[in-house]
């Protein structure tokens, strides 16, 4: 009979590793670095022309206060379904990065600039639940894919203009900003092939300004993103696919030139031959030069 060991607390370097073996086993070593990460699920941060506004928040197991990624989700402005990118966001937060997927208005409910006072209220919101969810406010940077990038370039560049809050209060500095293929003129969208019609007012660039013809709109110029970027805007990533069947390639060779012209640090990235969300802008070979960029400025 097995003599009985009397169990013992232990942390895990003292623990026994078992030496027990059988014939045909096979062993791999374990990568012991990975890092877990708990979800809150839909938590309500605010709401707005009676509705409740969610973010889904991953938060990483480790000790201390961790740098916050703010990602807004692209919707083609319109309603979002924020956990779909879910599992894309829990694998990033698992580089150590508290990651909070935000859900603004959506254009049928609320026009431009609706999308960009939700989103900075969101930041309002984390950063004053920085004790609880253990973000350090100190290191923010805000990212978007699609309609979410020109959120999230907007949010980043205009810091300090009333005309982009719900509400009278300070912002957390936002230290630099990711644009995945996100529209910066929708003036000019339909100015190189694609397949979706950008100019129409039941478009989604239409929709964003209140269901109008977006040509020779005074609603539409407000909503280009080249027109906010100053001296003073955070370091930039840009990262967009050759074949974007949706947003054009050259809206992000725009904001680039732009970038370039006010001498904002920034790093173009082109995909060669990626669509519009392709899978690869959501893993680690692109994890890593977003981590890699991010990490000079937090």
């Amino acid at each position: 009979m097995t003599e009985y060991i009397r169990p013992e607390p232990a942390d895990y370097d003292s623990f026994p590793e078992s030496q027990i073996s059988v014939c045909g086993m096979e062993t791999i070593q374990a990568d012991m670095k990975k890092t877990a990460v708990r979800l809150k699920h839909m938590v309500r941060y605010c709401t707005m022309d009676g509705m409740d506004l969610h973010m889904n928040i991953h938060i990483p197991e480790r000790q201390g206060k961790l740098p916050l990624a703010v990602f807004i989700p692209g919707s083609a402005w319109r309603a979002q379904r924020i956990d779909d990118t879910t599992p894309a966001m829990s694998l990033f937060a698992r580089r150590g990065f508290i990651t909070a997927q935000i859900q603004y208005r959506p254009s049928d409910v609320a026009p431009f600039p609706a999308q960009i006072r939700d989103t900075r209220t969101a930041l309002r919101f984390l950063a004053g639940h920085a004790e609880e969810y253990g973000i350090d406010t100190d290191r923010i940077f805000i990212w978007g894919d699609s309609s979410g990038g020109h959120t999230a370039l907007m949010t980043a560049y205009t810091a300090g203009d009333p005309c982009f809050e719900n509400e009278e209060g300070s912002d957390p500095v936002i230290r630099a900003v990711v644009d995945y293929y996100g529209p910066t003129d929708i003036t000019r969208m339909n100015c190189e092939p694609s397949t979706m019609d950008h100019i129409s007012p039941d478009s989604p660039e239409g929709m964003l300004i209140g269901g109008k013809t977006v040509t020779g709109s005074e609603e539409a110029l407000r909503t280009v993103v080249m027109e906010k970027v100053s001296r003073s805007s955070p370091p930039t990533l840009i990262i967009h696919g050759t074949k974007d069947r949706l947003v054009p390639f050259g809206q992000s060779v725009m904001l680039f030139e732009r970038l370039k012209e006010k001498e904002v640090p920034v790093r173009f990235i082109c995909l060669k031959g990626a669509d519009h969300g392709s899978d690869c802008f959501f893993d680690n070979p692109v994890y890593d030069i977003v981590e890699e960029f991010v990490k000079r400025y937090l």
